[in-house]
């Protein structure tokens, strides 16, 4: 399914395991701006939730937030327009078939991270998709058995497979629209 119409081009640097600290001790972020892009979709928050002895770990009341608001400076450095995207939900469900918060072995709940990113975008004055919300009620309105359905592997309930990809993908661009209207005319209407 094409998501986006005209004569877009896109860039995806993302790569698994990375952190908002990470991503840019290994230069990724250098190599992002160096592409010069006119907007630049950031999302972060489920590696930085790791255990604090984990290198890629931050705390969501320091420095995490701290490296949003420098990618944030620097992508307006270049003058593109950054939009933040919360991470979404991990999928464990209680016996009632509602999301409970989880996390990695010692790690954070990755709802404050959710919180901490969009508490930055409103200090700075960004736009923001709450994909930790809209992917929660998606998990909640399919359900249990649903959502493992779109894992990656058996138990997985943070990875995707394509089906569970797209869906997350669907609901970004049901938020661009409003996030960044001027983006809506490259947008395919899901």
């Amino acid at each position: 399914m094409q998501f986006v119409s005209g004569s877009v081009s896109q860039t995806n640097l993302a790569v698994p395991g990375r952190s908002t600290k990470t991503f840019m001790s290994e230069g990724r972020w250098e190599q992002a701006l160096s592409e010069n892009p006119d907007f630049i979709l950031i999302q972060f928050g489920h590696n930085d939730s790791h255990a604090p002895d984990k290198p890629e770990a931050t705390d969501a009341k320091a420095d995490y937030r701290q490296y949003l608001r420098r990618y944030i400076r620097e992508a307006r450095a270049i003058d593109a327009t950054p939009i933040l995207i919360t991470p979404m939900v991990r999928r464990a469900f209680d016996a009632t078939n509602r999301i409970v918060e989880s996390m990695s072995p010692r790690g954070r709940p990755l709802e404050t991270y959710a919180r901490a990113m969009k508490d930055v975008a409103g200090q700075e004055n960004v736009s923001v998709i709450d994909l930790y919300a809209s992917s929660r009620a998606l998990a909640e309105k399919i359900g249990a058995q649903a959502s493992a359905d779109l894992a990656s592997t058996a138990g997985d309930i943070t990875h995707f497979n394509e089906d569970g990809a797209r869906s997350m993908v669907k609901l970004v661009i049901a938020e661009l629209f409003d996030a960044e209207p001027r983006l809506a005319q490259f947008l395919v209407q899901l």
